[in-house]
């Protein structure tokens, strides 16, 4: 290709001096910069540091940003191309936005290009130029409340709720966050045919606070371990501070959430709230509209193009007050940004374990130390790597201890399923706790973390299981669709019913899943009404919402479900948490396994017991006496923390170690494990490598995996090493056949 890398000093021209040469970060994946010439006539009004512009790259053309102007370039002349264009709109990225992205990209080892293309919505990326209409807004009109209440039908209960939500907020109400609250368009005609509400465009202005902006009627008192957090969050609004906030299940820290965020709004400033999955997002942001008549903005993966675009904007004219949004709405340009909170703090969701593998939680904490603002951090069962900064003085520590209001913990306690006789996975024990409550007429949250009919099929004849020619895996069975699955690379093909091997038809489900589950339960409870919330039962868009909203409503008796269930969700009928199947974890070969199934426990029975009524959590285990799940029952999350952090420091492993596991897969077998082996010829100061060794799933869709891991005591060390090693596969002759990646600081072995 004939664009090169310039090898510039990143200092911007004078004023004196306009710049003929540009540096563009281009969405490839190369780690490097490209130099292209800048016509005269588009240096009028001269390139601003950001900016987007379009250039031609390897036979195309390409959207990319511009990150160092220069009068002049080390290149030939004949080498360099020209900027075909730039972009009109008036977004140049921040320029602490830059740096931040920068960062990452040298934290990260990740090429810079690809970073800058992830930060950007998607119509930002393109070269068309996108709808730039501003986001309409609903609001109710001039009629009374009492009038406009008296002419919805009794029976639309619905519309009542949706006019209040809009009556409530006065900035305007946007469809997406409708939306994500549960209502359907059906009910916004319903109103407007009405004339109760009307759509406006709004011209976004920068959020100025108002005394009335506080919605003083359901703020709570605070109990003294909630007040300190507080108090200690405000002040230090003005600087950087981390604040780790461990308070188990129940204990409030939404409330402190938004105590906190009351100082940072009134001083006219933004909010970023990270959440690690969509599904908390509609209870995130109804709390949150309930207390502040501010304008919110969401911003998840459920969102289309234009709302993306939408929140992008609203941000980068200071118009959102508060943004709520999953993992990447740390790359949100808030103009004046003056406080983060991420909320689950420990979830994995956090990690992106694909392309840009950064995590959401240090992202947001280095963008807060960036901005000299303070950012908190939420969790009932935080990360040891939390924890251990909060040990260590790093982090400030606030602990919650108490529950709110009346409600205590509930009480856990072990099922021993070999003393048992068990039915579809289910024990004895187990089904009459659920008689009991359900005669209490209270809930029952049963948790199973697979989701389909059954993990596997197999033949009872020959014993042939039905695989996946393209991960060597079985396929999972979804009954309800009909279709076997494999979950590992999306194959799927209809159900078989005859052997392949010996063609007998004696094929049969081989372990349990969520639809099964259900299933039994509506069979051994016919006069209860089972639901099952996994990312089947809630692929359409709003059926989470609507799920939670008739699990409140007490429509549902039985809830089955997967971890979707487990985080953050306030069910105060639910008394009862079952949780089937957790021995894997007990016995994995990834040193994290015991941490994350420990804080997947802890989260899961916090959702029994959390008004007045006392609740109870039964864990079904063969290994009711291993130490683990003994710790987790008898002491609690905060002591099993205490005795893995020591074992991890005697092994130097994170948090006191520092790991990179570079990944490596191709269509032939031997390519990535002869890669990687090359490494060890390296001389990696400081720095030990463990591998190449095969991945848990040595085949997935059709490519053969290994990976190695490099790790150090030192990040420093380790991250020098890094550049070697990039450097070295970079040129290896074997790296146009096999695709390999860099994670920096690994949560998932298993991929």
């Amino acid at each position: 290709m004939s664009e090169k890398h310039a090898k510039h000093d990143t200092a911007t021209t004078s004023a004196t001096n306009a710049p003929d040469y540009i540096d563009v970060a281009l969405p490839v994946p190369t780690r490097q910069l490209y130099t292209y010439e800048l016509p005269t006539a588009l240096n009028t009004p001269e390139v601003q540091v950001g900016e987007r512009v379009v250039v031609p790259f390897a036979g195309r053309q390409l959207v990319g940003v511009v990150l160092a102007t220069n009068t002049s370039t080390a290149l030939s002349a004949d080498k360099i191309k020209a900027v075909i264009s730039r972009v009109s709109e008036q977004y140049p990225l921040p320029a602490t936005l830059i740096t931040f992205l920068t960062t990452l990209s040298q934290y990260y080892h990740h090429a810079i290009g690809d970073i800058f293309q992830q930060a950007l919505p998607i119509l930002l990326r393109q070269l068309d130029a996108p709808d730039m209409s501003f986001q309409t807004r609903w609001f109710a009109t001039a009629k009374s409340e009492d009038e406009a209440l008296n002419s919805i039908s009794k029976s639309a209960t619905k519309q009542a709720e949706l006019y209040q939500v809009i009556r409530h907020n006065q900035t305007g109400t946007s469809w997406p966050e409708l939306r994500t609250l549960g209502f359907v368009k059906q009910q916004l005609t319903a109103l407007q045919n009405k004339a109760l509400i009307e759509e406006k465009e709004i011209v976004p202005e920068p959020f100025r606070w108002h005394q009335d902006d506080l919605n003083q009627d359901n703020r709570l008192k605070l109990s003294p371990e909630q007040a300190i957090v507080v108090s200690a969050l405000n002040q230090s609004h003005q600087s950087f501070s981390c604040h780790l906030l461990d308070g188990i299940t129940g204990s409030g820290k939404t409330e402190v959430y938004l105590q906190v965020m009351e100082k940072t709004l009134a001083n006219d400033q933004q909010v970023l709230v990270i959440v690690p999955e969509i599904g908390l997002t509609p209870q995130t942001l109804s709390r949150f509209e309930h207390r502040f008549n501010v304008p919110i903005y969401l911003h998840h993966s459920a969102l289309n193009d234009k709302e993306r675009l939408d929140t992008w904007r609203a941000a980068y004219r200071g118009h959102a007050a508060i943004i709520i949004g999953t993992r990447s709405a740390i790359f949100t340009p808030a103009h004046n940004l003056g406080l983060v909170i991420v909320d689950e703090e420990h979830d994995a969701s956090l990690k992106q374990q694909d392309s840009f593998r950064y995590n959401g939680r240090d992202a947001a904490i280095l963008r807060a130390r960036q901005l000299n603002i303070p950012i908190l951090l939420g969790s009932a069962t935080p990360s040891l790597e939390s924890l251990q900064n909060a040990l260590s003085h790093k982090f400030h520590y606030h602990q919650l201890n108490k529950r709110a209001g009346n409600s205590v913990q509930a009480s856990m306690s072990l099922v021993d399923v070999n003393q048992e006789h068990l039915t579809a996975g289910v024990s004895e024990t187990v089904k009459q706790a659920i008689t009991d409550t359900l005669k209490r007429r209270e809930q029952v949250l049963v948790f199973l973390n697979r989701r389909g009919y059954a993990p596997a099929i197999n033949c009872q004849e020959c014993h042939w299981v039905a695989d996946c020619q393209r991960c060597n895996k079985p396929f999972t069975l979804h009954q309800k669709d009909q279709l076997l699955v494999c979950h590992h690379c999306a194959n799927q093909k209809r159900i078989i019913h005859q052997c392949e091997q010996c063609g007998s038809t004696r094929l049969a489900p081989v372990g349990q899943g969520t639809e099964q589950l259900e299933q039994h339960l509506a069979e051994w409870f016919p006069d209860h009404s089972v639901v099952r919330i996994d990312r089947d039962s809630t692929r359409r868009k709003g059926e989470l919402t609507k799920l939670l909203q008739a699990i409140h409503n007490k429509e549902h008796d039985i809830l089955v479900g997967t971890q979707m269930l487990a985080k953050g969700h306030h069910f105060p009928d639910v008394t009862l948490v079952v949780i089937l199947n957790v021995d894997g974890a007990l016995f994995s070969f990834d040193f994290r396994a015991a941490e994350h199934m420990a804080q997947l426990l802890v989260q899961v029975a916090g959702r029994a017991g959390r008004a007045s009524k006392p609740g109870k959590v039964l864990i079904q285990s063969q290994y009711p006496q291993h130490p683990l799940l003994q710790d987790l029952v008898n002491n609690g999350y905060r002591h099993f923390a205490q005795q893995t952090l020591a074992e991890r420091n005697f092994a130097r492993l994170p948090p006191f170690g520092y790991q990179v596991l570079i990944r490596a897969e191709a269509k032939y077998p031997s390519y990535p494990s002869k890669l990687l082996m090359a490494l060890n010829h390296l001389n990696l100061t400081h720095c030990n490598i463990v591998g190449p060794i095969p991945a848990t799933m040595e085949k997935k869709a059709g490519y053969y995996r290994y990976h190695l891991i490099v790790q150090s005591e030192q990040r420093k060390s380790l991250h020098h090493a890094m550049l070697r090693v990039i450097a070295f596969l970079e040129n290896h002759e074997l790296t146009n056949k096999v695709r390999w990646s860099v994670d920096v600081d690994p949560l998932d072995f298993s991929w």
